[in-house]
């Protein structure tokens, strides 16, 4: 489809997946640039995965830069980490304003995610070592990344079913099943590249299924329902019940990590973010889960109980 925007623009709000799912941030500092950017992309003729893969370049060259220390070279960095948020806003609203939203831009945005975090690690537990720390500050970096990813995978598994339930949006709402039997039918030698992406899709969406059983059945049992959108009664009940946790949900994203690295770097001590990490981002991750469990029961009794009345 085309990428053009025609001659009058849409609305921010276009560009937004839903407004409650957005954070404060977000609305009010990186969606507005993020929009000028993808009206910028567009009339450029840009990918949205061009733009996955420029804010990955630019967030792996801040996490080198947050290995030395001195503070002025890492506030470069920061200043690199917060261009390459903003162009990771801008490459989900890139694809709204031109529709070419899509499964493969998906991937390549969630790996160009993980290699900046991957980069931000590595020169972190590198920087401790250099100064002094013993070699268990790798292993504390990988225990950090580890529950970073978990967390992550967590918090867009919650956000991706309510986008699904509220908004009718499919993006994102794939389950592992349907995924292994589209793996399969793919040729390795006629599609390499897109067989890859999905094997890749495939594994993330298997741990955020064993990260939130409860909630995989209630994906199914919506997957199976005829039509593209849930029925009006229960999408409605639904946004009562998960709209609350959606802000609790957001302090496991991106920005939080980053005001607390930022307040670490400042102060000469980036090792406590590892331990940020695995206290209390996990404690909460923990937290929320169990409400998570809770919702999803809720929710598959009232949709069994509609869908399947005695």
């Amino acid at each position: 489809m085309s990428q053009e925007i025609g001659t009058s623009s849409p609305p921010i709000e276009a560009t937004f997946k839903a407004r409650e799912v957005e954070g404060v941030l977000d609305l009010y500092f990186y969606r507005p640039i993020g929009f000028r950017l993808a009206q910028l992309f567009a009339k450029l003729k840009l990918t949205p995965s061009r733009v996955s893969v420029l804010a990955g370049i630019c967030g792996v060259a801040a996490g080198h830069l947050y290995y030395y220390r001195d503070l002025r070279v890492n506030i470069a960095g920061m200043a690199l980490h917060v261009c390459a948020n903003a162009l990771d806003n801008a490459d989900g609203q890139l694809a709204r304003l031109t529709h070419r939203e899509s499964r493969e831009g998906r991937i390549v945005d969630s790996i160009c995610d993980h290699l900046v975090f991957a980069s931000v690690y590595l020169h972190l537990a590198l920087r401790c070592w250099m100064g002094g720390a013993s070699f268990a500050v790798f292993l504390l970096a990988l225990a950090a990344a580890i529950s970073h990813a978990l967390q992550g995978a967590a918090a867009d598994y919650y956000r991706t079913t309510y986008l699904h339930v509220v908004a009718g949006l499919r993006s994102g709402f794939d389950s592992s099943a349907q995924l292994r039997l589209e793996l399969q039918s793919r040729s390795w030698r006629r599609a390499l590249w897109k067989k890859l992406l999905l094997a890749l899709y495939l594994s993330f969406t298997r741990q955020q299924e064993l990260i939130a059983p409860r909630l995989k059945n209630l994906r199914d049992a919506l997957g199976r329902l005829s039509g593209s959108r849930c029925p009006g009664w229960f999408r409605e009940r639904y946004r009562e019940l998960a709209a609350p946790s959606l802000k609790e949900w957001g302090l496991l994203m991106t920005n939080t990590r980053m005001l607390v690295l930022f307040f670490l770097l400042f102060i000469g001590q980036p090792v406590w973010y590892f331990w940020f990490e695995l206290g209390p981002l996990n404690l909460l991750l923990v937290h929320l889960l169990g409400r998570q469990r809770k919702l999803a029961e809720t929710s598959l009794r009232m949709l069994q109980a509609q869908t399947h009345p005695a």
